[in-house]
């Protein structure tokens, strides 16, 4: 098995959307160069200003070059059964592995990334570009931002990298049980070594430690190394891959605690690949108003600007369901809660929907109180969960119906006391939004034999 020292130039940053307009391919065995491949690419497609004042590569330099597909079968045989080498790895790879599979050639082989190695044998440098890890080991690069310059320059990164290799990275990187392949070029694989698997939130961060993105896991090194392993050719994903130069974590014991904090980080840091969660707003609501015969009546409505609600959900089916679930509770009608509006959908001849008598209308009303009650809650309450630790217990306050904040209680100390609010003080203050809100009454609906309530 040789090394396929590669480079290429692109007329973008991701697979999906753009094509190639260059690519260089040494093959080393070790020692020396043993064969070279190099041609520029008809991509299909313009080529923007922009690429070609980086790359020199001209739309009309590449107007009579081969398409891909001209020399997809070449490069298909230079690279399989061989080392694939790139300086970012993942980038060149996605890139050719999508071009030769529009053409018919599963790509399958194993993948080394000069910025990895570099980083495992040349540790403390302040940047592993190519540029700058040529100039701190003296590499001249003729033609760079050239297909040709660069995989000849990462030709001898790699030569230096094998004659300074003591720890026999390399053959550790190459394994199949090494995770080097399909980490981030800029991640430390120390980061993802050290990740548990417990429930907790991880944090990723770009090159100056801004948080990038905030998860939360049932098992955190599990759902971290799931982010990795999908190598997309879309150009988010390779622009999260691209962002991400460490991970940090917090271990949280339950899965609650950790979609609470999740949310309340994402709120707080606003992090760029968090698109879904932090633009999170309820879409519809359940109201209460009286109508013209002072009947207590029930309603959904769209969330507006400085609309108030009992309660909120994400889609009108929640509120619904939610409206069933109270209906058959307190035996409300359903014309009068905005499940149905046909007459005979109401099935009491005497219900306060048919009848204007003053006395139904008083005993309707008096069964809606205790249903607005529990809808609108705003009562106290803990809800325990597991710890960190087999000693410990996890705990979520939530105070006249305000969530407040967690903390986390020896069992023994949980064990011993009568149980009051003023226990569960020692807690970290979270500010409560929408979607917390919603965990939380999920939960407490699936959950109810966890919740401590509090008179």
């Amino acid at each position: 098995m040789w090394y396929a020292i590669v480079d290429i130039e692109t007329t973008g940053g991701h697979a999906a959307s753009n094509g190639i307009t260059e690519i260089s391919i040494y093959l080393h065995d070790g020692d020396k160069i043993v064969g070279h491949f190099e041609t520029l690419i008809n991509p299909g497609q313009h080529i923007p200003a922009f690429i070609t004042g980086l790359t020199g590569i001209s739309n009309e330099m590449v107007r009579r070059a081969p398409a891909f597909s001209e020399v997809a079968e070449r490069i298909f045989t230079l690279l399989q059964d061989n080392v694939f080498v790139a300086h970012n790895v993942n980038f060149d790879y996605s890139f050719i592995k999508h071009e030769l599979s529009r053409c018919g050639y599963e790509l399958d082989t194993k993948k080394l990334c000069t910025v990895r190695l570099s980083r495992k044998v040349f540790p403390g440098l302040t940047s592993y570009s190519l540029g700058k890890i040529c100039g701190y080991l003296d590499i001249h690069i003729e033609d760079r931002h050239r297909a040709g310059g660069d995989a000849r320059a990462t030709v001898t990164l790699l030569e230096k990298l094998i004659q300074n290799d003591t720890t026999d990275s390399i053959k550790k990187f190459l394994k199949k049980t090494s995770k080097e392949q399909s980490l981030p070029p800029n991640v430390p694989r120390e980061h993802y070594e050290r990740l548990p698997d417990l429930p907790g939130i991880y944090y990723f961060h770009d090159q100056r430690g801004k948080v990038v993105y905030v998860g939360k896991a049932r098992r955190i090194k599990k759902r971290v190394s799931s982010h990795f392993s999908n190598n997309s050719t879309a150009k988010q994903k390779q622009d999260f891959l691209r962002a991400i130069h460490a991970i940090t974590y917090e271990v949280c014991g339950n899965e609650l605690v950790a979609l609470l904090l999740e949310s309340h980080e994402i709120k707080r840091l606003w992090p760029e690949f968090n698109r879904s969660q932090k633009h999170y707003e309820p879409k519809f609501g359940i109201i209460q108003y009286s109508d013209q015969r002072g009947i207590n009546r029930l309603a959904i409505e769209k969330i507006r600007k400085n609309s108030r609600a009992m309660a909120y959900f994400e889609t009108i089916t929640e509120c619904h369901n939610r409206l069933k679930v109270m209906m058959e509770e307190y035996e409300l009608c359903p014309r009068l809660i905005g499940v149905a509006t046909a007459p005979e959908s109401c099935i009491d001849e005497h219900c306060a929907c048919r009848q204007g008598d003053k006395k139904i209308i008083e005993e309707y009303n008096r069964k809606v109180v205790p249903a607005v009650a529990k809808l609108s809650t705003r009562e106290s309450f803990v809800i325990l969960e597991e710890g960190r630790t087999s000693r410990e217990s996890a705990y979520v306050v939530v105070e006249n119906g305000q969530f407040t904040g967690m903390g986390y209680m020896p069992l023994d100390e949980l064990r011993s006391k009568k149980l009051t609010l003023e226990n569960f003080r020692d807690i970290s203050l979270y500010k409560e939004n929408f979607n917390i809100r919603s965990i939380l009454s999920n939960y407490i609906e699936n959950h109810p034999e966890r919740v401590i309530r509090f008179s």
